[in-house]
């Protein structure tokens, strides 16, 4: 086609343009988004049945959200068949990732592929490949430990007790578990091989052996027992031994974790009226009180994993999820709901919530941007989640 010198210019000119427009392009900044507080906005193509589903999911936990290709920060895209191919690049094909993914089911590839593209975007862990552990109580209040995937699929019962059961606790590697369950009529704590089905009792005193937390390491189990006529603090090795009481409440203390280093304990006391936050050493001394500014009733902590931040219950009217410094300080609330556990990322949080008059059941929550999505789990009234690390 032969074009004037007019009709060249104009041609070239729109041309330049485009390229221009090419060129200013931004590169995806990885530190626009590395305090988590905004979603990072990607598109997700190429991808098929369980593994589309299962990839969203998992990358909206993590903190980005799937949106057009036109609006996206991020490209996300590939293929699966017999191998996963992913690949993360941002709208200038700089490519942040590129993998082939073998020798695992469709949904364990996605996993894998989601754990690295959050990787590559926000220089932190992921969390799709991890467990956890939770109770389902039944109609007639009895219940059994399950465990499942972090987002539900694959759930199956560890117990069949057939009686009260609560507080399950990871062991070292997320090999066995603690909890307290009433089999032998009474609440008694055990650990529980989940390779073996092999069951030992760590707790069996007389009154209640409640509330077992598994140290960082597994060595030794902190736990509430009410031997002595008041619910006190004790810690023990796995087997039960060496039994060394730390508290000595007027009112009884309740929900010990252990921050990650294992050195303190923190536990719920109503020594002073209402539910407060004590640290104590895990060989003992003096407690010490975390305040929580702003919230005067904190049940049920959790320590995350980098040693930042507690979570915890309050109850206002109706039930909320907070965060407070480890070291005290002013208390956030979260979202509605209860019973909240860090993610070994110690950004996302598992918790409690029952919709209007229903069960209870199992939601996340991404800390930085407030946005929440349920676990599609169908067991009725499940509760007290424990996340493996």
């Amino acid at each position: 086609m032969n074009l004037n010198r007019r009709q060249f210019a104009a041609s070239l000119a729109l041309s330049l343009s485009s390229l221009s427009v090419r060129a200013q392009e931004p590169k995806f900044d990885v530190t626009r988004y590395r305090d988590g507080s905004q979603a990072i906005p990607i598109s997700l193509s190429g991808f098929s049945g369980e593994v589309a589903s299962a990839l969203r999911f998992d990358l909206e936990v993590g903190g980005c959200v799937v949106v057009g290709a036109d609006q996206a920060q991020v490209l996300v895209h590939g293929s699966n068949g017999a191998k996963l191919e992913g690949f993360v690049s941002d709208r200038q094909k700089n490519y942040l990732l590129a993998k082939a993914y073998t020798g695992a089911n469709q949904r364990q590839l996605a996993h894998a592929f989601a754990d690295d593209v959050i990787f590559a975007l926000t220089q932190t862990r992921g969390i799709a490949q991890t467990r956890v552990a939770f109770k389902v109580k039944a109609a007639n209040n009895t219940g059994e430990v399950y465990i499942a995937d972090y987002d539900g699929h694959g759930a199956q019962p560890v117990t069949a007790d057939h009686a009260i059961i609560a507080a399950p606790s990871w062991g070292a590697g997320s090999q066995w578990l603690a909890y307290t369950s009433y089999k032998l009529g009474n609440a008694d704590i055990f650990s529980h091989n989940l390779a073996t089905g092999e069951r030992h009792i760590v707790a069996r005193y007389g009154g209640s052996n409640l509330s077992p937390a598994v140290a960082p390491g597994g060595r030794l189990v902190a736990m509430v027992l009410s031997k002595g006529g008041k619910p006190d603090l004790y810690v023990a090795d796995i087997h039960g031994r060496g039994l060394q009481q730390l508290t000595r409440s007027r009112e009884g203390v309740s929900s010990p974790c252990w921050s990650p280093d294992g050195q303190s304990i923190c536990y719920v006391s109503n020594d002073d009226g209402p539910a407060l936050l004590y640290r104590i050493g895990a060989n003992g001394g003096a407690p010490q009180r975390i305040r929580t500014v702003g919230v005067y009733n904190a049940t049920e902590p959790d320590w995350s994993p980098d040693g930042k931040w507690i979570a915890f219950t309050t109850q206002r009217g109706g039930f909320e999820v907070c965060v407070v410094p480890a070291a005290g300080g002013d208390a956030q609330s979260l979202v509605s709901g209860q019973d909240p556990v860090w993610a070994p990322n110690s950004r996302t949080l598992m918790f409690c919530k029952r919709g209007r008059g229903g069960p209870l059941s199992l939601s996340l929550l991404d800390v930085p941007t407030k946005r929440v999505k349920d676990v599609p789990l169908k067991f009725g009234n499940c509760s007290q989640p424990a996340w493996a690390r």
